[in-house]
Parts: structure tokens; sequence; C-alpha cells
């Protein structure tokens, strides 16, 4: 049976959906925006890498996981020329044993976000 996790301390959903999703030992993650304090960070694509990854984490966290079990990413991008800078942040939280990725670049994004990225993991 499917379990919904939506924990305090990130970024609520704005429509329907679940933050997450727990079926038996997976986790299935909704797309994340770079959202801080209610707010959605722009203009520095690092910075916003860095902002999903570390509410991923805590997402994962709180489920009982944590990056190192990631199976697949897919990074949603609305321009590929920052795939560079997004792959160089994205590069420090999945150092050993990363996890399959698809990036996109997509025409647009909710909140007009420049980026956005959703994955599976495993509970431990």
């Amino acid at each position: 049976m499917k379990k919904i996790h939506n924990p305090e301390g990130v970024p609520q959903p704005i429509g329907p959906y679940s933050i997450s999703n727990i079926f038996e030992n997976l986790i299935f993650l909704s797309g994340q925006l770079p959202v801080e304090n209610g707010e959605l960070i722009k203009g520095d694509i690092k910075k916003e890498t860095e902002l999903i990854i570390k509410n991923i984490k805590t997402i994962l966290e709180t489920a009982g996981s944590s990056l190192d079990c990631v199976l697949k990413t897919t990074v949603f991008l609305k321009n590929m020329d920052d795939f560079g800078d997004m792959n160089e942040i994205y590069g420090k939280y999945f150092k050993n044993n990363p996890p399959a990725r698809s990036a996109i670049q997509v025409a647009k994004l909710p909140k007009d976000s420049d980026i956005e990225i959703e994955l599976i993991a495993y509970k431990k």
C-alpha cells in the first residue's frame, strides 16, 4: 500500500500532489523546485541546484533513506546551457556510486523555475 510522505521543513505542494510516496521500500519524489522560505530562488543555477538537493536530502532522511539510496534522477532544465554548472553542484552530492540520470531541457517549468529535479530512491 502506498504511503504519502509530506514532511515538514521542505516546500509544500502547490497543487493536488504529494511531495513523495513510499511503496514498500521505494520512495518516489515529485519534482522539487528551488524554493526557500516560500520563495522561488532564480538567477543562479548553482544555488538553485544546491537548494533543491538539500531539500531532497531532508525529504529522503525523514523517510528513512539518504542520497546514497537514490536510484534514478531526472533533471529538468529551462536552459541546457546551465548543464555544466548544475552538474558541478550535483556531482558534489553524488560522488560515489551515482544514480542513473536524465537531463532534459524543457520549454517551461512551474513558477517559471530554471530547474526541477525528481527522483526514485529506496529505503535502507
